[in-house]
């Protein structure tokens, strides 16, 4: 699998994101500066956590407007796939790749902890490789996680299976205590209509390993390259 990971001024995930993909993939994947306006032809393409542009005026709404990001739109356009972490969440939701907007934490606090999650939808070329309802534990550490849609699209999404992940307790439920960061929903992780976009808030890029604290971070990972292998 062929991939590449985008940089931002601010960026602090992108290390983090470059270690699980060679890890899993066996290849480096590509480091693209947000000034570039040409991307490589790659399977994948990450966009990181952090805090690009310092997140002055909305978080991801500046770096939803560079140069490279519109080479992004361009290969998610084709049908490449695209992830979009924490901040890469709030980019993909700024360019209008993904539906809705990620709003300051419902406490006002930034959050750092592990999250729970429940995978509602295992069959898409993001979670293949888990279980229908599993529940993984994914580590979470943001200030504008909270996933607001109107009613609408929040319908949408739920009728079309795009919500992906949820916030949850130790039972699978979607309670009020178990919402992390008061988003709508519950939601953890959404993708497109045609499934070859997906954002979400927990970071699975630090959950591939057991010095890590936790491996369900992997199945992430391999759902994508078998996605691809299919």
């Amino acid at each position: 699998m062929k991939s590449a990971v985008l940089m931002f001024p601010a960026s602090n995930c992108d290390r983090d994101m470059v270690v699980a993909l060679t890890k899993i993939t066996g290849t480096k994947p590509e480091i693209i500066w947000h000034n570039d306006s040409t991307i490589p032809d790659v399977d994948l393409i990450a966009l990181p956590g952090g805090f690009s542009f310092g997140d002055y005026l909305r978080a991801g709404a500046m770096a939803a407007r560079s140069p490279a990001v519109k080479a992004v739109i361009e290969h998610a356009n084709r049908g490449g796939k695209l992830i979009g972490i924490c901040n890469g969440f709030q980019v993909l939701t700024e360019t209008g790749l993904l539906p809705g907007a990620l709003m300051r934490n419902a406490s006002l606090k930034f959050i750092c902890k592990d999250a729970l999650l429940k995978v509602e939808n295992n069959q898409t070329s993001f979670t293949n490789a888990y279980a229908k309802d599993q529940l993984i534990t994914v580590p979470a550490a943001h200030h504008d996680g909270n996933y607001f849609a109107d009613e609408k699209v929040l319908g949408q999404l739920e009728d079309n299976d795009q919500v992906i992940f949820r916030y949850v307790d130790d039972q699978g439920r979607a309670t009020d205590t178990a919402n992390l960061n008061g988003s709508r929903h519950n939601i953890a992780g959404i993708m497109n209509r045609q499934g070859n976009v997906l954002g979400m808030m927990p970071h699975p890029e630090r959950h591939i390993e057991d010095v890590q604290g936790g491996t369900d971070g992997l199945a992430f990972f391999e759902s994508i390259i078998n996605s691809l292998n299919s």
